[in-house]
């Protein structure tokens, strides 16, 4: 119904964190091949709904690049890998303000940084380089 309305839609599958007590706390969705069919799925479903793009939050780096390959709409990945078509990260975990329990695909920027824009600028070259996400902000 949004679609046909010209209203942007964004979905969103694997971890997310609205729905973090249903999942049993943060754990990476789509392990086992029951999962990653059904998140395959409903990835294939959003697409043949007209959704703009996808939002894959940690799920294994095959999973990620199966969807990937399979849907024409852009795939943004956060704890998804490099194999996405682009990459989006909390502004909390991308300057390490997130306290004790920092998610493994993040990386603080700002420590490796003078301050918060020089922060972003390193994110960004980063991942337009292809350095971040790295294998140790992965899940195979």
């Amino acid at each position: 119904m949004l679609t046909e309305r010209a209203v942007p839609v964004c979905g969103h599958l694997g971890l997310t964190p609205q729905s973090v007590n249903i999942f049993g706390g943060y754990k990476v969705q789509g392990r086992d091949e029951a999962a990653a069919a059904q998140l395959l799925d409903d990835a294939l479903a959003l697409g043949a709904a007209c959704a703009q793009l996808l939002v894959l939050e940690c799920v294994p780096v095959p999973l990620a690049q199966r969807v990937t390959e399979a849907l024409s709409i852009p795939v943004i990945g956060i704890g998804a890998g490099n194999v996405t078509d682009g990459q989006i990260l909390v502004m909390h975990d991308a300057f390490g303000i997130t306290g004790e329990n920092t998610p493994k695909f993040a990386k603080n920027f700002l420590a490796h940084s003078a301050d918060i824009p020089a922060a972003a600028r390193l994110y960004v070259q980063e991942v337009e380089q292809g350095l971040y996400p790295a294998e140790e902000h992965s899940f195979r």
